[in-house]
């Protein structure tokens, strides 16, 4: 096997679940040239990956907004050219989605995809040359893992490994421990509400950690400002950082004590590199998109079953082996 090309490009949870599966099959070829087409704004992050020899970004959701411009079908068409130069032998497409299933049209080579039973949107399969029977109730991570073995000929039986150095991603250590703390999500039936966050950072101060704020959207950063003011919190106690690439982001992560998050994609780059995390579910279900990691986890809440403050600092002290203050 010499080219191999994935298909995952979004969102960010989904990027972050498809590296289990890039290990694997550079475990199992590792004189192989792996590619990876993803969308142009977690690019970045798909680059920490050791295992990928290329990361090709594209920007569907930025061409989408902008088809008017002749701009936009020059990029289409230089994308096109980009990716059907790879001449991979396999191509897998691990998204299943219409969207998906168009690009990996693009490649040259078998295309393998999810079978109508298994996969999001039963209208790319007809896309695909190759078609592979996936538990669909599966968890992503072992989904994504199972359609490349399926995909390669081999079972990928080994606990998850995302291919990331914690230590050289974080690189200087810091100077004082800190938490980041996770409330942004795009939906907002995941959100926790901020007087539980206010407490909660209040708390974590309390035992001794910095707060940090990574954020990716101007309402981010004034409710992370809004929950610092409200609990008593200043600058030097509670960081809002400057907004930062996708892969300023992990090393911010990379370096924290801990996490603190609702069901969103930075909570599974915490879990990726083993960070102690709690994560906070509200509206979705652990068991399909939950957080899998070496690190110590703990999963609390779950669909329609929001956690309270206390039971979230219990899980902190219980995953960080803190004792309450």
């Amino acid at each position: 096997m010499q080219n191999i090309l994935f298909v995952k490009t979004s969102s960010l949870g989904d990027v972050v679940h498809q590296m289990p599966a890039m290990s694997d099959v550079r475990s199992r070829f590792p004189q192989a040239r792996l590619s990876w087409i993803v969308e142009e704004a977690f690019a970045p992050l798909a680059r920490l990956h050791p295992g990928v020899d290329e990361v090709m970004a594209v920007s569907t959701r930025r061409w989408r907004s902008q088809l008017l411009r002749r701009a936009t079908w020059n990029e289409i068409a230089a994308f096109r050219a980009a990716v059907r130069s790879v001449d991979a032998e396999i191509v897998i497409d691990t998204q299943g989605l219409v969207r998906s299933a168009l690009i990996a049209r693009m490649v040259h080579g078998e295309r393998h995809g999810y079978d109508r039973a298994s996969i999001r949107e039963p209208l790319a399969c007809p896309f695909y040359d190759v078609h592979h029977q996936v538990e669909w109730k599966a968890h992503a991570i072992p989904r994504n893992r199972t359609l490349c073995g399926l995909a390669l000929g081999y079972e990928a039986a080994l606990p998850p490994d995302y291919g990331l150095d914690r230590a050289a991603i974080a690189g200087k250590a810091a100077a004082k421990p800190y938490a980041v703390l996770i409330h942004g999500t795009a939906q907002p039936g995941k959100l926790w509400p901020q007087a539980h966050w206010t407490a909660v950072a209040r708390a974590v101060r309390g035992r001794g950690c910095d707060i940090v704020r990574p954020w990716g959207s101007v309402a981010e950063r004034s409710r992370s400002e809004g929950i610092a003011q409200a609990a008593g919190l200043g600058p030097d106690d509670f960081r809002v950082p400057d907004r930062l690439p996708l892969d300023a982001v992990a090393a911010l992560i990379a370096g924290a004590s801990a996490a603190i998050g609702v069901d969103t994609g930075l909570v599974h780059i915490a879990a990726a590199l083993g960070v102690a995390l709690v994560a906070i579910f509200i509206d979705s279900e652990p068991g399909l998109t939950g957080p899998m990691g070496r690190g110590p986890i703990a999963v609390i809440g779950g669909k329609g079953a929001s956690p309270s403050p206390d039971a979230v600092l219990r899980a902190f002290d219980s995953v960080t082996r803190h004792g309450p203050p």
